[in-house]
């Protein structure tokens, strides 16, 4: 019987690994799998090691550096001298997982990195790593195949997962009815986030400029989204002084009914691209990361849709840029400006074709199969 182990850090990973998991158990029903996950894992049959639910922190802080090292030790010394796995899938969540990779090495254990980090955006020195202590790379982005084999690295593009789990656009009546909105209005929807730093840092701007928004335009409407993953209590803390409507858990749906969006950066921005959806993009930090950031960048932009077609497509406010009056300005450009409006909307409609039809978990899930379908060298 073979095994396999799987760790993911976030929300997300835990999606991406039961998918995974699901395909992998279809072709091969006896194989063994624990993993650090959650929810998403155990439904598909993983032994969880632990949850995954403390590992995204609050910024950076020695706790929380504590509590990783001892977990990376305590789950490296279990696969070394426990559980054994034949492979270790590692999902994103790029740091902790390199250094449980480099712990690994040289012990006997394939070790797979599906979702690896984005080194073509910054620290790209961090491929030297992956190259030594990783067996293969399993991408979600075409341009970075040929970054990956020019260093040497054996490598396949799964396609994204968004390409084909994305759920189809709800039905705007319905969603309008059930929550309340009036069909008449125009949609603003403000993401803002699903970690507490990032609330933190961009909630209180974002209520500001849907208030002065509605000021000026009372015909516009507002909804924020509450991220699944965190709890009310860390929501209620930061979204607070407003009388906004606010819809939790049900991200992909709010996001295909919008007229426009106001999106913290990351993954939802490609979401949005995929539904075609005119958005900006606003996002702050602390300025001493900021600055660190633009020292290790390897790129200009930073949401995917401009990354994914080389074009700036979305407008990118960040840090100083990241303003009420520049909030304001470009989502008015965005709902008035018919011109403006058809032509985002036409460009983010190239997202999609420089993305594949793949189904990336599958083939994430037949990469591995095929490692363990190998005859053990005599």
């Amino acid at each position: 019987m073979k095994k396999i182990f799987i760790i993911t850090g976030e929300y997300s990973g835990d999606i991406h690994g039961g998918k995974v998991l699901e395909f992998l158990k279809q072709e091969m029903p006896d194989i063994e799998a624990e993993a650090i996950g959650g929810d998403n894992l155990k439904k598909a049959g993983a032994k969880l090691f632990c949850d995954h639910s403390k590992m995204a922190g609050f910024g950076f802080n020695f706790k929380m550096a504590y509590e990783h090292l001892n977990l990376e030790k305590r789950v490296c010394e279990y696969l070394l001298n426990d559980y054994k796995p034949d492979l270790v899938l590692l999902i994103d969540y790029g740091t902790f997982n390199l250094r449980v990779a480099k712990r690994l090495k040289g012990h006997g254990i394939k070790v797979f990195h599906y979702i690896p980090p984005q080194v073509w955006a910054s620290r790209k020195w961090r491929i030297k790593g992956i190259k030594k202590y990783v067996d293969k790379v399993l991408c979600i982005f075409p341009f970075e195949v040929g970054m990956y084999k020019e260093y040497g690295i054996d490598v396949h593009y799964c396609g994204h997962p968004l390409v084909k789990q994305l759920p189809e656009k709800a039905d705007r009546k319905e969603f309008f009815e059930k929550h309340g909105l009036d069909l008449n209005r125009p949609l603003v929807s403000i993401f803002p986030g699903s970690r507490p730093i990032e609330l933190y840092f961009l909630a209180d701007t974002f209520i500001k400029s849907a208030k002065r928004l509605q000021k000026l335009h009372p015909e516009l409407q507002f909804c924020i989204s509450h991220a699944l993953n965190l709890s009310d209590d860390i929501f209620d803390k930061y979204i607070k002084n407003t009388d906004f409507k606010v819809i939790r858990g049900e991200n992909q749906a709010l996001l295909s009914v919008s007229d426009s969006l106001i999106l913290a950066s990351g993954t939802v921005a490609l979401e949005a691209a995929l539904y075609q959806v005119p958005m900006i993009i606003g996002y702050k930090g602390p300025w001493i990361l900021y600055i660190l950031y633009m020292l290790v960048r390897c790129i200009k932009n930073v949401s995917l849709p401009n990354i994914i077609t080389g074009d700036d497509i979305v407008p990118e406010l960040i840090q100083h840029k990241f303003n009420i009056e520049s909030i304001c300005y470009n989502t008015e450009k965005l709902l008035y400006d018919k011109k403006y409006r058809a032509e985002m909307i036409e460009k983010l409609g190239h997202v999609r074709e420089k993305l594949s039809d793949k189904f990336s978990a599958k083939e994430a899930a037949d990469c591995i199969r095929e490692e363990l379908s190998k005859e053990n060298p005599v």
